[in-house]
């Protein structure tokens, strides 16, 4: 892994932050190569339990390195093929991994920074930033997700509309929209997304992992699809010793509780 990316993990809680802060965080080849290592070994480590995702320095991400497109001359077409393959490899791994993701947008988020920014299934801003489709600034189509992940967010009618027309919106106005989970203070970022990948990270990983298979299919199948995967999922869940023992747990408590109010009633 290259110093673009960066992933520390302690205590279960793996952080992986953008770090080409002299760029915005601009998204080149050997970037999106090191968020796919990363985001591998979140997925693939045991030892993570929950995953943050940001950037370093003033903007959580630019997008694309629009440098790296000049550079690429008459064979763009084959390097943003490569980049983009590369890029969602890495936000398909991140979406589809056990453990929840959380990501803190500590800056303006802009094109694939954008998509990147609302993978998570938390999703923190601080006041200051903003979300902009850019695509259309210079003549592009979405990638990075986006295109799925709007219309799933705030509706088809607006992600047409943000995305036609590259509508730049607060962070107030992505957290009106449900764009995003919520806006933090300046400053209580780093502090807020800690204090929730460590609450995250003390959950049963495998019922979270349901839970983000469950919710990321919800949208392409049908009520009886969905109600005989919630089956499979929560029969197959019961057998852990993790659910056993905690709902015998829970059921030992509410015993008691029972048992001193019948007695003191």
């Amino acid at each position: 892994m290259n110093d673009s990316v960066l992933l520390e993990v302690q205590e279960g809680v793996a952080t992986i932050t953008l770090n080409r802060p002299q760029n915005g965080n601009a998204i080149d080849l050997p970037m999106a190569q090191a968020l796919l290592k990363a985001a591998i070994e979140c997925d693939q480590d045991p030892g993570i339990r929950s995953v943050v995702l940001t950037g370093s320095g003033k903007l959580f991400s630019a997008g694309g390195d629009l440098d790296a497109f000049v550079a690429a001359g008459d064979g763009i077409a084959g390097f943003l093929s490569e980049l983009a393959g590369t890029l969602h490899l890495a936000i398909s791994r991140l979406m589809r991994m056990d453990k929840a993701l959380v990501v803190l947008v500590n800056g303006p988020a802009a094109g694939a920074g954008m998509s990147l920014s609302l993978v998570g299934d938390i999703v923190l801003a601080e006041a200051a930033s903003s979300f902009t489709p850019a695509y259309g600034a210079i003549g592009l189509s979405p990638d990075g997700g986006l295109s799925w992940l709007l219309p799933r967010l705030v509706g088809l009618r607006r992600a047409q509309e943000l995305i036609l027309l590259n509508q730049r919106i607060t962070a107030g106005q992505a957290h009106a929209l449900g764009l995003i989970t919520r806006v933090v203070e300046e400053g209580q970022l780093q502090a807020e997304g800690a204090a929730l990948a460590r609450s995250l990270a003390t959950m049963n990983v495998p019922a979270l992992g349901q839970v983000r298979k469950l919710l990321l299919e919800a949208h392409g199948t049908s009520l009886e699809a969905q109600l005989e995967q919630e089956a499979r999922s929560i029969s197959g869940l019961s057998t852990q010793p993790y659910v056993r023992e905690k709902v015998a747990a829970f059921v030992a408590q509410r015993n008691h509780k029972n048992k001193k109010e019948l007695t003191h009633g």
